[in-house]
């Protein structure tokens, strides 16, 4: 079997991979991809895109129940079989032939199987038996693009009682009686609101509070709205022990005696990168662990390798991967052209926005929308600020959109140098406020700017003049 040369190799097929490979292409290179799995990745099958599709029947119902002459149509509850059969739909049935069509459109070839390094641009790949099926160089770079898979916690007897991870309660086909979820996080937090709505009794087992990296508000209007909903939401609670009973029960046993019983356990305590078995060690890195990379992607003392998406843990979120993604496509490229990399900050060949713009929506009942720093985050950075908070309820756009809404909005504003650097909404719906928070991070617009940036009447983004009234007009 010969060697195949490309410009550029990726290893991995999801939306990060994909977008190295279409921005290198882009800029005249010749690219492939090795997958061997879906292409399309973690996020179009097991993810956002499946776990999404399951939430918004939720907030639609939500919706609808909390408008007068709306709610008086909702005659019954959400239709299970349906809401998982509109998953399906999403997913495509977990067939990425729709996918592979798109690679090749987009002029980008396709090897599956398992892609290792084997040495310097070199790369190996192999089939389910081992048996190699490909070997091919890279003529300028290599992009590992494996992304994470679900932590698995130390607790005894946990990985004996066959827990759920996001890929098997994305995936359920079938809605368990009662689940008990291990974790905190956006995935603790999301699927206890999936299954809870679906008909589960839902007990959510977290060490410290919901969302940890939030603002504490919304962390609790979380917590809040869980329990709402029917769930048991214990805080400070530490897993020591599980087990499952030859009936199928698992049962979780908690530091101080007390047991939680259900028919799955979910566990949602974070995420491993997918370095274990790239070849890593051939080029002198160390398997199993995050990859270091510069802000154009690249890796530090290397020329040709890149790590782009959540394997480099600087954000573990399918947009900013993309948004890297970009970065790195074009600078390869770029590279390989001979054309100067654009990598100072903000540049057209860097990820800068990793550091302090990151946007993050957690479709929960409330949303938790958020961008850049938190209040804590900005004073750890010896930041003078301004907090702004304001109760969303208060705008009149609000009550327009429903007659139940409750949320709460903050900004944060670095005085010294009179611009945005954070900002959190809470609410319904409040996912859609986030972009223009982004955009006044990202942009550094002055707050006396955005006196001009006039919100519609009467919309929810009106919370923005509400904010700035608290700032201070300018020259008043």
């Amino acid at each position: 079997m010969g060697t195949s040369s490309y410009d550029l190799i990726v290893i991995g097929a999801g939306p990060v991979g994909e977008n190295v490979a279409d921005r290198a292409v882009a800029g005249g290179l010749t690219a492939v991809i090795v997958e061997s799995e879906l292409v399309g990745g973690e996020c179009s099958y097991w993810a956002c895109t499946p776990s999404k599709a399951l939430l918004r029947p939720i907030a639609a119902l939500r919706g609808a129940r909390d408008v007068d002459g709306a709610k008086q149509a909702v005659t019954g509850g959400l239709d299970v079989a349906a809401v998982l059969r509109r998953r399906d739909h999403a997913v495509h049935d977990f067939d990425d032939s729709g996918q592979v069509e798109w690679l090749q459109g987009a002029g980008i070839d396709l090897v599956r199987g398992h892609g290792r390094l084997t040495g310097d641009k070199q790369v190996e790949v192999t089939d389910a038996a081992g048996e190699v099926v490909a070997t091919l160089h890279a003529r300028h770079a290599v992009a590992v693009c494996t992304g994470t898979s679900a932590a698995i916690p130390d607790i005894p007897g946990l990985g004996e009682a066959a827990p759920w991870t996001s890929r098997e309660a994305t995936a359920a086909q079938e809605v368990p009686d009662s689940l008990v979820v291990i974790g905190g996080g956006v995935v603790a937090c999301e699927m206890a609101t999936v299954f809870a709505a679906l008909g589960s009794a839902v007990t959510v087992l977290s060490r410290s509070r919901l969302l940890g990296k939030v603002e504490p508000f919304a962390s609790d209007a979380v917590a809040d709205g869980l329990r709402d909903a029917g769930v048991d939401v214990r805080l400070g609670a530490t897993p020591v022990k599980a087990s499952r009973a030859d009936s199928g029960e698992v049962t979780v046993t908690l530091e101080g005696g007390d047991e939680v019983r259900a028919a799955e356990v979910l566990v949602a305590t974070g995420r491993t990168p997918n370095t274990r078995d790239v070849g890593l060690e051939s080029v002198g890195l160390a398997p199993g662990e995050w990859i270091e990379v510069d802000d154009t992607l690249r890796v530090p003392g290397s020329e040709w390798l890149y790590a782009v998406g959540d394997v480099n843990h600087r954000a573990l979120l399918t947009h900013q991967g993309k948004y890297q993604a970009r970065a790195a496509g074009d600078v390869i490229a770029a590279r390989a052209n001979g054309t100067p990399a654009d990598d100072a900050p903000w540049g057209a060949h860097v990820a800068t926005a990793d550091h302090a713009a990151v946007p993050q929506v957690t479709f929960t009942e409330p949303e938790v929308a958020s961008v850049g720093l938190t209040e804590q985050a900005a004073r750890d950075a010896g930041l003078d600020i301004r907090v702004l908070d304001y109760d969303l309820s208060w705008v009149a756009g609000a009550s327009a959109h429903s007659d139940a809404y409750s949320g709460a909005a903050r900004a944060i504003v670095d005085t010294a140098r009179g611009v945005l650097v954070g900002a959190t909404f809470v609410g319904p719906d409040v996912a859609e406020l986030l972009q223009a928070a982004t955009i006044a991070v990202v942009g550094e617009v002055p707050i006396d700017r955005l006196w001009h940036a006039v919100p519609a009447y009467p919309t929810v983004s009106e919370v923005w003049l509400r904010l700035l009234e608290q700032f201070g007009r300018p020259g008043a």
